[in-house]
């Protein structure tokens, strides 16, 4: 049967950002240590600024409120709409400007040989989540509700906020997400 680890919104810790500038909801770390080499946040970003340096991370980030582009030290820029996603990596580090004002910033952070992606959706209804052997996925409810549930388990529920870690089993139990909302999916692979 699938596992499943719920990841309430009161059990996530805000910490500062590496340049000190903002602050970040750490969703999931793994290991959960200063050498992670999986991390899932949400940053608050509420004026423009510089980016945090991170060496030898790849970064995958979604807007989640508001449009944000990204200036690089060589004047190239990215530019992501609401529920967009951005590919880059942590150095150089660039500039974030906020052409239609605050947003929070859903991140997605990798080191090492850790493998995944972010996908921003609009959940209506319900949506399976298929079983693949070594593959993990993370479902951090934006907006809204839903239920999450694995293989016979009862239903989970999940508030604006809330995460969850879901290991499928390719040899059984479906996973079902159900209801109304914006969430990510992140699918990490082995």
């Amino acid at each position: 049967m699938p596992g499943l680890k719920l990841i309430p919104r009161s059990t996530q810790r805000d910490e500062p950002w590496a340049n000190g500038a903002g602050t970040t909801t750490v969703i999931f770390r793994e290991p959960d240590s200063a050498q992670w080499r999986i991390r899932v946040s949400v940053a608050k970003v509420e004026t423009a600024g510089p980016f945090s340096e991170l060496a030898a991370t790849r970064r995958t980030l979604v807007p989640l409120d508001a449009a944000i582009t990204l200036r690089f030290p060589d004047g190239r820029e990215l530019h992501a709409v609401r529920l967009g996603r951005l590919l880059f990596d942590g150095v150089p580090a660039p500039t974030g400007l906020l052409p239609e004002g605050p947003t929070r910033d859903f991140n997605l952070m990798l080191r090492g040989r850790a493998r995944g992606e972010a996908l921003p959706r609009t959940l209506v209804d319900r949506m399976l989540l298929p079983p693949e052997a070594g593959t993990r996925w993370l479902v951090y409810l934006d907006s809204g509700h839903a239920t999450l549930r694995a293989g016979d388990a009862a239903p989970a529920p999940l508030a604006a906020g809330d995460a969850a870690i879901v290991i499928p089993d390719a040899g059984s139990g479906r996973v079902v997400l159900a209801g109304a909302g914006e969430i990510v999916l992140v699918k990490l692979y082995a």
